[in-house]
């Protein structure tokens, strides 16, 4: 992470206000550019283009917002139990040349339990700062839509700081979450094994086993506009002493990734509850 970021994010600090009261639910269309890699540690990555709807749900148990899809299982003053979601996208063995002649990888959906304890925040309701551990577990599955195979499981406990500056007269969201990354055997063989059938000279066999899967560190911006969103993401990988380094499919010890994306509410209830946002 830059430190200037995180400069520029604490001195624009404002004085905490009350909590708002915002709709249950908004609904609006908008669209996504991400800069991503084939996979981690891949030299090839690719741009995207993609619409996507813009769906906040204001929930007790049920909620839908910059931190995901999450359903809330437990929620004390320190401790939430939700649900973590990720994904990555598919990968074409013909555009990729350390997987040339090897199968496909169908795109992946991760989801599973994650526990978030609050280590420490200014106050709960209207916060300008919070620091989190969060421990999510998600299975793995490997899809086309068509079938649906499990990739085994991740593992990433890490520390998330989370500030609400306000920058141009605007209270905006930020964040930064830094940790390392676990994976089974299965989620690795799934992105790093190369089986006899498909080694050459340039590539030979390779089983990857489970375990340190590399360190993550992420940054995240949103600000709501009147009817208007804007959100994005930077995000760093090092595979340094990952438990499948010395995969031939690994030819970069570190990735890049972003994206950015705006968005327009058309739509909103009525009914009105009381939120940090």
């Amino acid at each position: 992470m830059k430190p200037l970021l995180v400069a520029l994010a604490l001195a624009g600090f404002a004085l905490p206000g009350q909590a708002e009261q915002r709709p249950l639910w908004e609904v609006g269309i908008g669209a996504v550019g991400l800069s991503l890699p084939d996979y981690r540690g891949a030299d090839g990555e690719r741009g995207y283009l993609y619409p996507f709807p813009y769906v906040v749900y204001r929930g007790e148990q049920f909620k839908v917002d910059d931190q995901g899809i999450r359903g809330i299982f437990f929620e004390s003053d320190r401790v939430e139990l939700d649900v973590s979601v990720h994904a990555t996208p598919p990968v074409k063995s013909d555009r990729n040349r350390a997987r040339q002649g090897m199968p496909d990888l169908d795109p992946t959906i991760e989801v599973g339990p994650a526990l978030h304890i609050t280590l420490a925040r200014d106050r709960k309701i209207d916060y300008t700062y919070r620091v989190d551990l969060r421990l999510p577990v998600r299975a793995v599955i490997a899809t086309d839509l068509s079938h649906a195979d499990s990739a085994g499981y991740v593992f990433y406990p890490h520390l998330s700081l989370d500030l609400r500056p306000e920058l141009f007269d605007r209270r905006w969201n930020v964040g930064f979450t830094a940790g390392p990354l676990y994976g089974s055997r299965k989620y690795h063989e799934y992105f790093y094994s190369v089986a006899p059938r498909f080694a050459t000279a340039a590539r030979p066999a390779f089983e990857a086993p489970g375990g340190y899967s590399g360190t993550v560190l992420l940054a995240s911006f949103s600000r709501r506009f009147d009817r208007f969103w804007v959100g994005g993401f930077a995000r760093y990988d090092t595979l340094q002493g990952a438990a499948f380094e010395a995969s031939p499919l690994v030819k970069r010890a570190r990735s890049f990734s972003a994206g950015l994306a705006f968005a327009w509410i058309f739509a909103e209830s009525a009914q009105k509850v009381e939120t940090e946002d």
